[in-house]
């Protein structure tokens, strides 16, 4: 009986032991798996986080947490247990729509801790917008390095919004600064998309001699690329400019493309310049954010308080349909989560809002309710 009793659990011990070995062996899961210890919900619409002042962007970290930018100057850093930590950040100055805005992290941000910030900051001639480095350790910034300045700034139109693409480039939108010309103007970095590697360096494939990789945007706040790798932008339209109102676009952003503002707006159309592929009419979105899952383009819209849902269909935008509208008041940032759901956040404290008690916010929406 002992014998057999001794047999048998040696039996078990080297199925264990073969379990443990074959489980070791397997490969790590893909990078896109959702993270595990992001905090979930059955809801299909909850709160992830509150009380925030003016929250313009978020990133999501590896170990579950998020890093916030507050316009008003502040990084934060909110972690699994929902608790929010501010991260020391030296220099941002705010005035009216400028102030701490983008923030992404380095494509290998695993292994390199590397975070990207737009700010805004003073100069002998008013507001400039930059793009700084920072190593992130967990609790504090170091390394920092200057990866472009000197971006045009103003009280308005100031961009803001920065991806890495497909291609592991830079990509910066950058507004006009309310002086259009400059737009038009290939040698300023106002009114643009900028492209850049990853150490502030110019690719050498881009159009032009310099950062530029599309001109002609008067204040493009939204950038992201779909399945096929096309680059796809949301950009804020006129407010009196030539008479006119309104006219929010979406774009389809091609190498060293013009997309004709100030020249053209709307459905104008000038030889040589791009026209939107949809743009609001004589409604207003204000859009100030892109995210892509499938073929829905999904943007944030300030002016318009609700979640707008692009469908794409190859280069064109076939249908748009309107969520949360006047739910949650403004909504500027959207991303897409590590477990598929849509984060949204709320610009309700910026002055142009009605907050409430527990505004600014950020929501988590699963895409599969809005269907």
């Amino acid at each position: 009986m002992r014998k057999t009793l001794t047999v048998l659990i040696v039996a078990a011990l080297l199925i264990a032991a073969g379990a443990y070995y074959w489980y070791s062996k397997q490969p790590n899961p893909p990078t896109n798996a959702p993270i595990a210890n992001v905090p979930q919900s059955d809801e299909p619409v909850s709160v992830f986080a509150e009380n925030l002042d003016i929250p313009w962007d978020f990133a999501f970290l590896p170990d579950g947490g998020m890093l916030v930018t507050e316009r008003t100057g502040s990084l934060l850093l909110i972690s699994t247990d929902k608790s929010v930590k501010e991260i020391p950040l030296k220099r941002s100055e705010v005035r009216g729509e400028g102030g701490l805005l983008g923030l992404t992290l380095h494509p290998d941000f695993k292994n390199n801790r590397l975070i990207y910030i737009y700010m805004s900051t003073p100069s002998a001639n008013g507001t400039v917008n930059r793009v700084e480095r920072y190593r992130f350790t967990g609790s504090e910034l170091t390394d920092e390095k200057l990866i472009i300045a000197n971006i045009p700034g103003a009280t308005y139109h100031d961009g803001g919004r920065m991806e890495f693409g497909p291609d592991g480039k830079l990509y910066i939108t950058t507004g006009d600064a309310t002086k259009g010309a400059i737009a038009q103007d290939k040698n300023s970095l106002g009114g643009k998309i900028l492209r850049l590697n990853d150490d502030g360096t110019i690719p050498s494939d881009n159009p032009f001699a310099n950062a530029v990789w599309s001109y002609g945007h008067r204040n493009p706040q939204g950038l992201a690329w779909d399945s096929a790798g096309r680059l796809w932008e949301t950009e804020h339209g006129p407010t009196g400019e030539q008479g006119l109102c309104c006219r929010d676009e979406v774009n389809l952003i091609v190498r060293g493309g013009n997309y004709g503002w100030p020249t053209i707006a709307g459905d104008k159309t000038k030889s040589g310049m791009i026209v939107a592929t949809r743009n609001s009419g004589t409604d207003t979105w204000a859009p100030a954010s892109a995210a892509i899952i499938g073929n829905s383009l999904y943007f944030g819209a300030l002016m318009g308080e609700a979640l707008y849902e692009a469908t794409l269909d190859g280069s064109n935008v076939t249908a748009l349909k309107t969520h949360f509208k006047n739910e949650y008041g403004r909504i500027r940032t959207v991303r897409v989560g590590p477990d598929g759901y849509l984060y949204l956040s709320t610009s309700n404290r910026d002055g142009r809002g009605t907050p409430i008690a527990t505004d600014d916010r950020i929501i988590r929406v699963d895409p599969k309710s809005l269907k």
